[in-house]
């Protein structure tokens, strides 16, 4: 549905040229959900504003539904454009118009008779749940209502392709899942694709089944979202992962000498990692009945993505030596990564 071939942009030249986007290739697939994540400055936006052309590239060929959009006079695009949808983190709804106005506004022009229209706007009202603000103002609505709003009015000229330009950022968590739940909605029942650019992990691991990574401009990683994130290989991407994790505060812990990471000598502190997707059976009380060992978890941080478990845990395993090693030879072979974090014989031989 999307391609994007060695797309650069750059503002402005010489010593003050900045380089937003460099040699950026990306191919979307029709009717997909993709996600851009890139911590401010990355040039996410400016590369999706290459995708509807609302930026020029400086380089590159964009083509979308199998036409080039670089290659077309401004008339063609204008037209093109009509099948691109876009929604923005500030709504962009006009304060004086109400609800339903803003929606039949794309359509002005459009050709349809005035009861057609009526007849499209009250249906979008309706698939994004909000038929009883029809009459409302944007002034009158929460963050999350004008965002389905603005939805709608994205949706009015059947596009092919919405591109969503940190349309949650503005949102509380609970207002953020409902609409990633709309846009996975929409994306199902209308064959949608959707672009989705963020600077936030959680909409990524939620709705996308693909990703890119930008960092300074470039693409630095790219992939199914399972994989990206369960084997990151760029400091960037595990950055990320940090971001919506607690397992990093062991380490913490373990320099504070809490009480929580000592230590007896027949003890070990490891982390857990699910990297395969084949990763489901119920391994924590699987190795604590077959070996005979006790697994106290301090940490825990997983998430069901691409319908695998996706994350980790951090915990204390204590037991002989001889079945805790055999079940961490287990988990290894049941694809979890184990490190072992602090062990309790290192530990006792230094007090000693």
């Amino acid at each position: 549905m999307i391609e994007l071939e060695h797309i650069c942009k750059t503002f402005g030249s010489g010593e003050h040229a900045v380089h937003a986007v460099r040699d950026v290739s990306l191919s979307i697939r029709e009717g997909e959900i993709f996600g851009i994540i890139g911590f401010s400055g990355a040039g996410k936006s400016t590369l999706v504003r290459c995708i509807n052309l609302l930026e020029a590239p400086t380089t590159g060929r964009v083509t979308v539904n199998g036409q080039e959009l670089t290659g077309m006079d401004e008339r063609a695009l204008r037209k093109a454009r009509k099948k691109i949808g876009m929604i923005f983190q500030s709504f962009n709804l006009m304060p004086s118009r109400t609800v339903f106005q803003n929606i039949a506004y794309p359509l002005h022009g459009s050709g349809l008779s005035r009861e057609r229209i009526e007849e499209k706007v009250l249906s979008l009202l309706e698939l994004v749940n909000m038929s009883e603000k029809r009459d409302a103002y944007p002034s009158q609505l929460s963050g999350g209502q004008k965002q389905r709003v603005a939805i709608a009015r994205a949706l009015a000229s059947d596009p092919k392709v919405l591109l969503c330009d940190e349309a949650t950022s503005a949102l509380d968590p609970q207002t953020t899942r409902s609409i990633l739940r709309l846009l996975h909605t929409l994306n199902e029942r209308l064959g949608l694709t959707i672009v989705v650019i963020t600077h936030e992990m959680a909409v990524i691991k939620e709705i996308c089944g693909r990703v890119a990574v930008m960092e300074n401009g470039a693409v630095v990683e790219q992939g199914e979202v399972f994989d990206i994130f369960s084997n990151p290989q760029q400091t960037i991407t595990r950055e990320f992962i940090h971001t919506t994790s607690n397992l990093s505060k062991i380490y913490d812990l373990i320099e504070e000498g809490s009480p929580v990471v000592e230590l007896r000598p027949d003890e070990l502190i490891v982390q857990l990692t699910y990297v395969e997707k084949n990763v489901s059976e119920a391994l924590i009380s699987s190795i604590s009945r077959n070996f005979g060992i006790d697994v106290n978890i301090i940490f825990s941080s997983i998430e069901i993505i691409q319908n695998a478990p996706l994350g980790g845990l951090v915990a204390i395993m204590s037991g002989p030596r001889d079945q805790v090693e055999a079940a961490v030879r287990f988990l290894i072979e049941k694809n979890v990564q184990v490190e072992v974090i602090k062990d309790g014989r290192m530990a006792s031989a230094v007090c000693s």
